[in-house]
């Protein structure tokens, strides 16, 4: 991997932490993703699954972790199956580890740690034990289902081979642990954060007029990859003029025009960890009064968001008090009428027309990382700030977004050395 070894206690401890939420003598299975065909004998870059990796640390395919901490026979207590390597598969594709390499990444004895061939001999010999089995599953309100997962194939496999054991679904369980941030993931959260400053503030020198937009896309990968990121946390959304009006415009392939806003959606992504940054900044260096007007409206929203993310507050009334800022800006900006929003619909805001997405999500190994929205903000909590204001036609798209960590005196803005300030975008773009 091209990232810096992780402290296997994050491993250890995040292990530690599902088993207190098990019922009584419960087994657990999770498995790696699969590795992704394109056409003919092609493959996408392999992705582990992050609920894997964040009780494993393996960060490669064929991996199977199981888990069964009342098991009366402690070796089969925590369980690890791997790839079993050979001589043509290093020649091939490479190193793949060893048991005593993944003993050193994951905490698990060596000699708790098989090949994944020995599965099933080695699961009969647990499964019976066992009065509820956790299996898991892609469990987010975002999921949009393409191809069945290796865990989804695993549970009709275990349903053919079990019919009668009790099934629980882990994904609740997982959403719990993964919300709340152990002390060894902030760094590398923050690694990722430091990551995308670097190459924004690269940026800043790099865009003017008639630059593309895939050009300023390759200087930001060149950042990524020279300080050991796999690249991208997301689709890079490199948008300028009216193409940033468009939420996920992802084309990156229009000429920067002179007198035009460029939005910029780019994070990078660091041991699976990830940055979710968006800043807008004039291609020519100097906004106009109008975009300056506008610009500034987003960002006295996003400073307002920020100081309203706090333990206790629940997701739904803070989305709708910022929205109720949000309403006031746009009446200042000539874009809503006052006497309108007084008789608009609750249900069906106003605002909506120029700020149609939601201002903050959970952040972490996904993206969109995992939680409830049910649940009340908690200390070690990350959340996005990302207010916009799109004007279609005036082909203007404005958003900025910081990452915010939820602490018992307040919250930390883990973005607060990235310049979002005006007149210091103006700046350091002019220098």
């Amino acid at each position: 991997m091209r990232y810096l070894p992780i402290d296997n206690q994050l491993f250890i401890t995040n292990r530690q932490r599902l088993t207190q939420l098990l019922k009584p003598k419960s087994l657990v299975v999770l498995n790696a993703n699969d590795i992704m065909p394109t056409n003919a004998d092609g493959t996408m870059t392999f992705r582990q699954n992050n609920d894997l990796f964040y009780l494993s640390g393996v960060d490669q395919e064929e991996t199977r972790l199981v888990l069964f901490p009342e098991h009366p026979d402690p070796k089969f207590r925590e369980l690890l199956f791997l790839r079993e390597t050979s001589e043509l598969i290093e020649i091939w594709e490479g190193h793949k580890l060893t048991k005593a390499e993944a003993e050193q990444v994951t905490g698990i004895p060596q000699k708790q740690i098989y090949w994944m061939n020995q599965f099933e001999t080695i699961f009969i010999q647990m499964v019976y034990e066992a009065d509820f089995v956790y299996l898991n599953t892609n469990e987010h309100t975002r999921a949009g289902v393409a191809v069945q997962t290796q865990d989804a194939r695993y549970v009709d496999e275990f349903r053919q081979r079990y019919p009668l054991h009790r099934l629980e679904r882990l994904a609740p369980l997982m959403h719990q642990l993964r919300a709340i941030k152990q002390p060894q993931e902030l760094p590398l959260i923050q690694t990722a954060i430091d990551t995308t400053e670097t190459m924004f503030r690269r940026l800043l020198a790099f865009i003017k007029p008639g630059v593309w937009e895939y050009e300023i896309e390759a200087e930001m990968m060149h950042e990524f990859l020279k300080n050991r990121s796999r690249g991208t946390a997301y689709s890079p959304i490199i948008a300028s003029g009216a193409n940033a009006c468009v939420l996920h415009y992802i084309d990156n392939s229009a000429q920067c025009q002179d007198g035009d806003v460029i939005l910029l959606d780019i994070g990078a992504e660091y041991a699976n960890y990830n940055a979710d940054m968006t800043r807008s900044v004039p291609v020519n260096g100097r906004f106009s009064p109008r975009q300056r007007a506008v610009y500034d409206a987003v960002l006295r929203v996003m400073k307002e968001a920020t100081q309203m993310l706090r333990p206790g507050n629940l997701w739904d009334e803070y989305h709708r008090e910022v929205g109720r800022v949000m309403e006031s800006e746009l009446i200042g900006l000539g874009l809503l009428d006052k006497a309108e929003v007084e008789k608009q619909d609750p249900d069906a805001p106003l605002y909506k027309k120029y700020f149609m997405h939601g201002t903050s999500h959970f952040l972490g190994l996904d993206v969109h990382d995992v939680g409830n929205k049910y649940r009340k903000m908690e200390p070690g909590m990350v959340f996005t700030v990302e207010p916009g204001i799109y004007i279609r036609e005036e082909k203007l798209g404005i958003r900025l977004e910081n990452n915010v960590l939820l602490t018992e005196s307040g919250n930390i803005d883990l973005m607060a050395t990235i310049p979002v300030e005006a007149d210091e975008i103006e700046s350091m773009m002019n220098r």
